[in-house]
């Protein structure tokens, strides 16, 4: 089978709003390495967006899945319960941020997971606002939608939004919008749209994923948890993308310092398997009244079997230590090559694992370039890469990296990616 024979398939049976970034139809993929169905290789720079920290198939999630399905597939947490949830739920408990008692739910996908935060604590406070940041992304659900800070390709033709979700401006210092000056638009929110008093919550990643790869400096995670405990308004720690060891922490808000009152899970969770939670206090969590939270498949036995064989490979491998490894390998290399091009790359950035090349036109932190940036994408793969692009103006390339990756594989994707860069510019 060729990869343009089932791309052409795929054209006609797929819908184009679900698009794909490479036409390269995988066959089977080991760690950080995959090969398509014309047996081509490729350095897995992208891990399905996040999702695959422990590598593609680890041994020990292959197994646990498959220990799973041989004892039954489903039930529905909600009708028959199993001892893998209870379990599953026990130690994201155990590993979420702060001392707080917490609870916690099981959903599909992030984007639910991302709503029901909003369910929660709407359902605590009795109160209907909702305040996020521009560039954020929350997910491609009604409410998720009207959450993220980015008009297209995510919101573009799908309104009307729900009433009463605001947004304020991100601090990104190479940017020049600090701090204070995003605290400032929120004191200016709280005199212009919606009193305080009827915010029910604020949610912000940590580090923004589609957004760029923008870290929360600490002094502003620090002042929104001040804020909220000021007006009694619940913090969201949205760490979807940021989670289970990606930034060098279990969590990204732990580098902070700070402790959510509600926090999203996902995509690292499970090794590839679809499942995510939220996790938050105690008192907060069981606002809602029974059947008020749930869903069909929330909390798959299979998913919590791979999430519970994902979290003893992150221990037992050491993988928080080795995502900063990491992202120190990936930054060094990457600074290098910035070196060589002032003009065309604006910063390298990285919280652990989750590293970031921005690109710029004629040494203009101004000039987002775009045009470069998907260059680059489009031919990676002849390169023998899977890489991402982000951005609120889609002028970052994006590090995914499995955790699990070797450094003579690191080193062997960043020749071909210095060998792609100099290649389109």
């Amino acid at each position: 089978m060729l990869n343009k024979t089932l791309q052409a398939r795929k054209v006609k049976a797929i819908a184009r709003g679900q698009g794909n970034v490479y036409p390269v139809y995988v066959d089977h993929a080991v760690n950080s390495e995959l090969w398509d169905v014309e047996q081509n290789r490729y350095i897995d720079f992208g891990t399905g967006i996040a999702v695959c920290n422990t590598g593609h198939s680890h041994p020990k999630v292959v197994a646990a899945v498959k220990a799973q399905i041989e004892k039954f597939s489903h039930t529905c947490v909600m009708v028959n319960p199993y001892e893998v949830a209870v379990e599953l739920a026990e130690k994201l408990i155990d590993i979420a941020p702060g001392e707080s008692d917490k609870k916690a739910i099981f959903v599909s996908t992030g984007a639910e997971a991302v709503e029901n935060c909003v369910k929660i604590a709407r359902a605590h406070t009795k109160r209907r606002g909702v305040i996020a940041f521009n560039g954020g992304f929350h997910g491609r659900t009604n409410l998720a939608m009207a959450l993220t800070g980015k008009i297209t390709p995510y919101k573009n033709l799908f309104g009307p939004f729900p009433g009463d979700i605001f947004h304020a401006p991100f601090p990104i210092e190479c940017h020049n919008i600090s701090v204070e000056q995003s605290l400032k638009a929120l004191e200016n929110l709280f005199k212009v749209d919606i009193a305080p008093s009827d915010v029910a919550a604020i949610i912000v990643e940590p580090v923004q994923g589609e957004g760029g790869f923008y870290a929360a400096p600490a002094e502003f995670l620090q002042a929104l948890r001040q804020l909220c405990d000021e007006h009694g308004i619940m913090l969201i720690a949205d760490e979807i993308q940021t989670g289970f060891g990606r930034t060098g922490k279990m969590f990204s808000f732990e580098h902070a310092g700070v402790e959510a009152d509600l926090m999203t899970m996902a995509k690292g969770i499970a090794g590839g398997f679809p499942i995510a939670a939220v996790v938050g206090k105690s008192e907060i969590m069981d606002a809602p009244l029974p059947g008020g939270l749930g869903g069909t498949y929330g909390g798959s036995p299979v998913a919590c079997a791979a999430a519970l064989a994902v979290l003893d490979v992150i221990e037992s491998e050491n993988l928080i230590k080795r995502s900063n490894q990491i992202g120190d390998l990936f930054n060094q290399r990457l600074t290098q090559l910035k070196t060589a091009y002032p003009e065309l790359i604006l910063e390298v950035r990285n919280q652990g694992a989750m590293i970031a090349l921005e690109l710029i036109e004629n040494g203009d932190a101004e000039q987002a370039n775009t045009a470069l940036t998907q260059a680059i994408i489009a031919n990676a793969a002849e390169h023998g890469l899977i890489l991402l692009a982000c951005g609120f103006y889609g002028n970052v390339i994006r590090f995914l990296p499995a955790l699990t990756i070797s450094d003579e594989l690191i080193h062997e994707g960043l020749d071909s990616f210095e060998k792609l860069f100099a290649s389109v510019v």
